[in-house]
């Protein structure tokens, strides 16, 4: 594998004006005495776009309000912290030859409807995941057709300015078949807002990049990546909420990788891998969501192709993972999941099946079990709560 890779950035000026401070994620405090639930899908016969539903984590109820917002392909979505505004790509071109694009959308919070602001270019093909920055100035978009990252401004109005940075990674993994060339995955910013971590499933490593939302530019960090096992394609990533540790979802070979984090360099040090599947498995797998409770004790990650999550519990001291139990989605390819934002729910999104499993989360083991709550949806491959 060519571990020496080029990059280029793509510099443009905007006039657009920005708040100074930074604000707290609307999403994160699990205070509201209802949700609104987005949902990203893959458009086709039976979508149009973005669903939205309304939960209620005391009574744990989900009612469906239908599409929200037209878009093609809204395969991720992402909340602004102001909780005013939604953004969503359109996964696209997912040869490299052609571009995604990235809009922005207006939430109204009484009936959940979203306004389309406007529309750009992502910068890459088949863009597949993003990120709004803490305080709301940036986001930054993950193009995995062209394995590029791409940083735009948001405006003062929620609107996106024009491409900022785009750093393109080059080089190529020991899988033939699926890495041919990079294939950024995912874009995850710091609890701290300094830096944002890019797995690049085709080439084995995690890339990390110096943000500056005043001016929406990215730059390398020092050393600019770390690599993981060959072969096993990064996908998704996430903090622990003390921000000690960091995980990463191995697509490929349907694995977690636990880190150690150095906020102040913004670096990651391996501590340990361990499998997401059940040992007897024999099928064919790829591992896709990764996300850890409110208070950190639990991690869970999906599994499509066995059809599951993965449930671990978390050494407090050590960030390391003891499997606690692996529990069958009742759906087919559970592309996404979410927990609710007190974490008493996991949302299972189920891509190939068509529906959305709501499982009860223990508080003291971490284990799911059904809550006998079968939501229809769309092809659903994103879910992202904001208070209501």
């Amino acid at each position: 594998m060519n571990e020496r890779l080029t990059r280029r950035s793509v510099l443009h000026t905007t006039g657009m004006l920005f708040a100074a401070s930074i604000i707290p994620r609307a999403n994160s405090a699990p205070k509201s005495a209802t949700y609104l639930m987005y949902v990203g899908t893959y458009t086709g016969p039976n979508s149009k776009g973005i669903y939205a539903f309304r939960f209620d984590p005391k009574s744990g109820k989900t009612e469906s309000i239908g599409l929200a917002g037209e878009v093609v392909n809204p395969s991720f979505v992402a909340l602004h912290p102001n909780g005013q505004l939604l953004y969503a790509v359109s996964e696209l071109g997912n040869d490299g030859k052609t571009n995604g694009a990235v809009t922005a959308f207006a939430i109204d919070r009484k009936t959940g409807m979203l306004t389309k602001l406007n529309s750009v270019s992502s910068g890459g093909g088949g863009s597949c995941h993003l990120v709004v920055d803490h305080t709301g100035k940036m986001l930054i978009v993950a193009n995995y057709g062209s394995g590029s990252v791409a940083s735009f401004p948001v405006g003062a109005d929620g609107r996106i300015g024009e491409l900022k940075s785009l750093m393109k990674h080059t080089g190529s993994g020991p899988d033939r078949a699926r890495q041919r060339g990079p294939h950024t995955h995912g874009a995850f910013v710091s609890p701290d807002n300094r830096f944002v971590v890019i797995p690049d499933l085709g080439l084995d490593q995690i890339w990390v990049y110096k943000i500056d939302p005043a001016t929406a530019q990215l730059t390398e960090n020092d050393p600019p990546f770390v690599s993981v096992k060959p072969g096993s394609g990064p996908r998704h990533f996430t903090f622990s909420p003390n921000g000690k540790f960091a995980y990463v979802v191995q697509e490929m070979g349907s694995m977690v990788t636990a880190f150690s984090y150095n906020a102040a360099k913004g670096t990651l040090i391996e501590l340990q891998q361990t499998s997401t599947l059940p040992a007897d498995f024999k099928g064919q797998d790829n591992s896709a969501e990764i996300g850890i409770d409110p208070k950190g004790r639990f991690l869970y990650a999906s599994n499509r192709g066995h059809d599951s999550i993965a449930e671990f519990a978390i050494d407090p001291k050590k960030g390391t993972l003891r499997l606690v139990e692996i529990t069958l989605t009742q759906g087919k390819i559970p592309r996404n999941f979410k927990l609710d934002p007190t974490g008493r729910y996991l949302f299972a999104a189920n891509q190939k099946s068509n529906n959305i499993v709501v499982f009860h989360v223990d508080p003291k083991s971490g284990k799911m079990t059904p809550a006998h709550q079968v939501l229809d949806a769309p092809a659903p491959v994103c879910i992202e709560f904001l208070p209501a």
